[in-house]
């Protein structure tokens, strides 16, 4: 493979030869280079050696290469000795107006055949837009302009080092798997026509699997082949009642597979898909709905009363009925009675709108574009050990980040897809024993109510099937991950991300154990970095503002605005830190902290710590205003059932372990926490509890 990127810069060939060809300049702009050190006596010049290490995601990868080309102020060209095969050129050419013209170009080995081609997909756009910032940082450094990046630019070594262990994830997982090569070559004509979408999925795993099973719900199972046969039907059903490419399409249903073909169908049409929390009240549907104008809404008819405002003067359709009067037409209607032939592809792929929490404020729709290639599978399967042809059991609601996120990786691994409607902790378990599930994915919450259960209810379960429990949504304590891995085995790893940045951290079960409560390490092509309030980038050890860059950011709320960026890097809303060893730690929402009597405090810290008293089930803790401090933590507490946990006991507990300014000022006994659809914690609700009671009191 080769790609170049050139670039025009104001200066003489001989101002750009002295930079280019002095090791100790890369580091100004190739800023992920670690290292580019001479080896041996000759520092340049035909035949010299450098020893090059860059930073690729978590990871440090290079090896030693050899200039084997020196034409001065013109060419200079290397090649690999050691480590990643890869050869790459500095080319440089006077135009006549006394600019020069540079050209920078890298080319590289993949392996043949398919495996060459994921590579390729992967690796291509990535290194090309790393070769434009690298020539683009060079003329902003010669003219004395702002660089356009700072940290994540020029990565050729590492970025040929990730396509190397892409190809690696993919042949253990199983996601480059031996086929016919007449089926294969049918699938890679449809991942041509189609791209990394919904519709690609489904229409290659047709292809290639027809006969194996696609769905087990509690309708029955469906195959590859039948979801890709009702799924056109259903496009071109859609086409005829007036839906088409760049309409919207809001999905409110639960975990089933009406949820599956309405996506798949929308993105065969090119339409964009919007997922709707199944536990948003009326007035929150019809705010979204409102901002966002979707021409469809596809909804369980269990949501008819909740969508009647919402879904006015909107085509509707139910994916799940409730009784033999449904209010509008189902999607079963129109499977039977639309045509089975591939829909002609869309010239642009539909967006995929998942909407944030709404934790703090009225939920935004946060777009995403459809991926190149299959980075993001490759992104998440080099720490989290799937395997293709295997049965998940999505408990996540499939309309959150990740449950979706699950959808997404089972079609290029060909999963089979367990699903339950209404999460039920021992019909998950019950799910997952009897059809032999290898994955769970999971929120925090839902490991609560699984350990929650009699131990004889656990018990009963043959759940040996299970190698992995993915878990992201919200923050995973310590505590109850070790709790959980103790009963069910190390099969814990938790995803730390938002639906705007996606992923960002992932914990594996051995750094669950070594670090209880990290959020993990960066996965493969991830760059994570700490900066603090001025943006600068803060050692390990200090505690900063928590910034990402992968392959799927979030391109904006569709109402507009978005999160801070440095450097190309996302921030993700939170603060913490990195350890010694690359893995980080989340301390809280940056919009969570707290300044009591001069200090920072930020609440997780101190809910981890009451979470893990005696006789405490659940905690939350906010910052409330104090006239003496300027504001005072509160924790809200719900106690194990029969437990005499107090006020003080709690107090005390802070106090001995944690600095003085950290202890509650007050500590309130309630049921329950209040938690939306994902299992997070509405704090909004809290504060406006705190608030609406010294109001009465006053």
């Amino acid at each position: 493979m080769r790609i170049d990127e050139s670039v025009t810069i104001d200066a003489s060939p001989e101002e750009i030869w002295a930079i280019v060809t002095d090791p100790e300049q890369y580091p100004n702009f190739a800023d992920s280079i670690t290292r580019w050190e001479p080896e041996g006596e000759k520092a340049t010049g035909l035949g010299a050696r450098y020893t090059m290490r860059m930073r690729a995601g978590s990871a440090e990868v290079g090896g030693l290469v050899e200039v084997v080309e020196w034409d001065e102020c013109c060419d200079m060209a290397w090649t690999s000795i050691t480590g990643i095969d890869q050869r790459g050129r500095w080319r440089l050419r006077s135009q006549e107006d006394g600019t020069t013209k540079v050209t920078l170009r890298l080319a590289y080995q993949a392996p043949g055949g398919l495996l060459g081609m994921i590579s390729d997909q992967v690796s291509a756009r990535t290194v090309r837009g790393n070769l434009r910032r690298t020539v683009q940082n060079l003329k902003a450094m010669i003219e004395g302009e702002e660089m356009s990046s700072r940290g994540g630019g020029f990565n050729p070594i590492g970025l040929v080092g990730q396509a190397a262990e892409t190809v690696r994830v993919a042949v253990t997982s199983g996601l480059a798997r031996p086929s016919r090569p007449d089926r294969m070559a049918r699938a890679l004509s449809q991942f041509v026509r189609l791209g990394s979408t919904p519709a690609a999925g489904y229409t290659i795993n047709a292809t290639l699997r027809p006969n194996d099973t696609a769905i087990i719900d509690e309708l029955g199972t469906l195959t590859f082949g039948e979801v890709h046969e009702r799924t056109n039907a259903l496009a071109n059903a859609w086409l005829d009642a007036g839906l088409g490419e760049g309409d919207g399409i809001a999905i409110m249903c639960r975990n089933h597979r009406g949820f599956i073909e309405a996506t798949v169908a929308a993105s065969k049409i090119g339409a964009h898909a919007l997922y709707l929390n199944t536990a948003f009240a009326g007035p929150q549907l019809t705010e979204v709905v409102q901002r966002e104008k979707p021409t469809a809404i596809v909804y369980d008819q269990e949501f008819t009363e909740l969508l009647e405002d919402a879904g006015k003067r909107r085509k509707r359709f139910i994916g799940w009925i409730e009784d033999d009067s449904p209010p509008d037409t189902t999607l079963e209607e129109l499977i039977e009675s639309g045509d089975t032939e591939s829909p002609v592809a869309p010239a642009e792929s539909g967006r995929v709108v998942i909407l944030t929490s709404g934790t703090t404020g009225t939920p935004k729709g946060a777009a995403r574009k459809t991926p190149d290639g299959i980075s993001p599978a490759i992104a998440l399967l080099s720490r989290i050990p799937l395997k293709a042809g295997e049965r998940t059991m999505i408990a996540a609601p499939l309309f959150h980040s990740w449950g979706f996120a699950h959808f997404t990786l089972g079609m290029a691994l060909h999963s089979t897809y367990v699903l339950q409607r209404k999460f039920d902790p021992e019909g998950t378990l019950s799910a997952v024993a009897q059809h032999e599930c290898t994955s769970c994915p999971m929120v925090p919450v839902m490991l609560q109510r699984v350990l929650e259960l009699p131990e004889d209810v656990r018990s009963k379960y043959d759940t040996s099937s299970l190698r992995t429990v993915p878990v992201s949504g919200s923050a995973l304590p310590g505590d109850l991950a070790i709790k959980f891995m103790d009963e069910f085995g190390d099969v814990i790893y938790n995803l730390y991300g938002s639906t705007e940045v996606a992923w960002a951290t992932i914990a594996t079960p051995a750094d669950l154990r070594a670090a209880p409560g990290t959020a993990g390490k960066p996965p493969l092509g991830t760059d994570l970095r700490i900066y603090d309030e001025n943006g600068r980038e803060l050692p390990r050890g200090e505690t900063g503002r928590i910034f990402v860059k992968n392959d799927m950011l979030f391109e904006g709320y569709t109402g507009g605005g978005g999160k801070d960026m440095i450097d190309g890097l996302m921030s993700s809303g939170d603060v913490g830190y990195l350890d010694d060893q690359n893995r980080l730690f989340v301390e809280g929402r940056d919009d969570d902290m707290i300044v009591s009597g001069g200090e920072n405090v930020f609440p997780q810290e101190v809910e981890d710590l009451i979470a893990r008293q005696d006789g405490v089930e659940e905690v939350a803790v906010i910052g409330v205003d104090d006239e003496k401090f300027g504001q005072r933590l509160k924790a809200y507490v719900v106690k194990k059932k029969g437990a005499s946990v107090s006020e003080d006991s709690i107090k005390q507990a802070v106090k001995s372990n944690l600095a003085r300014y950290k202890v509650p000022r007050e500590v309130e006994f309630i049921d329950e926490l209040p938690r939306n659809a994902t299992g997070k914690v509405l704090k909004r609700e809290l504060k406006e509890q705190h608030e609406e009671k010294e109001e009465a009191t006053a």
